[in-house]
């Protein structure tokens, strides 16, 4: 069994070629620039030449490439935005318009001369992760069983709410309806409407692959449920995982995982990691660990939330950590116990992925977790 998996970060994307029949450690790996990163890099390329910009495609993650198209119409530089390719910038799109875009539809998209520089948006780009495996003799295209993809997404909020409350809303619903990491986790048909971004990325994979199986999933529990995969993690309950991304930073606090081995969430946070300090994010894990972390405390310091399962008060004695900035917390008293899942922590979110594939579809559950346990062949591709 070979699924692909494609952890889309700010700063990375993360591939995973999962392979049932190798070990582990011998599945093809590749880090690259996020499609953030590489749009930003072309905006910014077209800004140096004078040239006027056509963004289209689907909604995609913002950050870098938000940044380099705000700079590109301050430069006096023109940029048409189809509506899709917009709400990477803003669901209202009056908003982005107040930026100095264009908004075009498809006809006037087209009609747009050819030295208009032309960017197709998306978090997925199947057809350049197929030809860099090509490249090295890998046939996706013949070789593949399913398309896994995790994104962060903070949804569309209705007018007049705030993104941040949105999004937590949205976790503890999750939560609350399936207590599991994996209720974070859907089949490409059952993504939920309210999250466009994983509704875009499922398009896009069924767009790419309409043979396969696609499964969406948040990014930061997927790096949380790749992080259990660290024999430490996995073995040590009570304990809370702490993925530090480079936007955002999110804690569970795991109890026993009675029932579902995903599951024994008792409390969570998330928070904007430039928006806090190392002893601020010190203070929230440790009320996170008593019980007494509360929703306004989050959500008034500019984070998106927290949310209290359970309010006893278990020992800080084991601090998971993942994510591309976790030597945020280098130094600590709290001693943070630096995750490495299969000794590569920059793919934990692909490791989730693929555990998350072996709960939600029963019938790859034994193959999966057997090479996930080590039972993996050596076979070459």
């Amino acid at each position: 069994m070979k699924i692909l998996a494609v952890d889309v970060g700010t700063g990375t994307q993360d591939i995973l070629l999962f392979d049932s029949d190798k070990e582990i450690e011998n599945c093809y790996k590749l880090v690259l620039p996020s499609p953030t990163v590489m749009l930003a890099q072309q905006i910014r390329a077209a800004t140096r030449q004078g040239t006027g910009v056509l963004l289209h495609g689907v909604l995609m993650g913002g950050g870098p490439c938000a940044w380099a198209a705000r700079d590109h119409v301050q430069a006096g530089y023109p940029l048409w935005v189809t509506p899709d390719a917009a709400r990477t910038f803003d669901d209202d799109l009056s908003r982005v318009a107040a930026m100095g875009a264009t908004i075009v539809n498809d006809d006037e998209a087209a009609a747009l001369n050819d030295q208009v520089v032309r960017l197709r948006l998306g978090d997925f780009d199947y057809g350049a992760i197929a030809a860099a495996f090509a490249r090295f003799g890998v046939d996706l295209d013949h070789n593949l069983d399913a398309i896994a993809i995790a994104v962060f997404d903070h949804g569309n909020a209705p007018p007049g709410v705030s993104d941040r409350l949105f999004r937590f809303e949205y976790i503890e619903r999750c939560i609350s309806q399936r207590n599991s990491l994996a209720s974070f986790a859907f089949p490409a048909d059952r993504v939920p409407e309210i999250m466009t971004r994983l509704q875009a990325a499922a398009r896009l994979a069924r767009a790419a692959r309409p043979d396969l199986p696609a499964l969406l999933m948040d990014t930061a529990p997927a790096a949380v449920l790749g992080a259990l995969e660290d024999p430490r993690v996995a073995q040590t309950r009570p304990a809370i995982v702490a993925n530090i991304g480079n936007f955002h930073c999110l804690a569970f606090r795991l109890g026993p995982a009675t029932g579902d081995p995903l599951g024994g969430i008792e409390g969570v946070f998330e928070h904007h990691t430039g928006e806090i300090t190392p002893p601020q994010l010190e203070v929230y894990l440790r009320r996170l660990a008593h019980g007494d972390l509360t929703h306004t405390e989050i959500f008034d310091s500019n984070g998106h939330g927290a949310a209290m399962f359970a309010n006893y008060v278990i020992p800080l004695d084991f601090l998971s950590v993942t994510g591309p900035r976790r030597n945020f917390l280098h130094g600590s008293t709290l001693q943070p116990y630096l995750a490495t899942p299969f000794g590569d922590m920059m793919l934990a979110g692909s490791f989730g992925l693929i555990r998350v594939c072996a709960h939600l579809i029963p019938a790859w559950t034994e193959t999966i977790e057997a090479a996930l346990a080590g039972q993996g062949g050596k076979a070459l591709w």
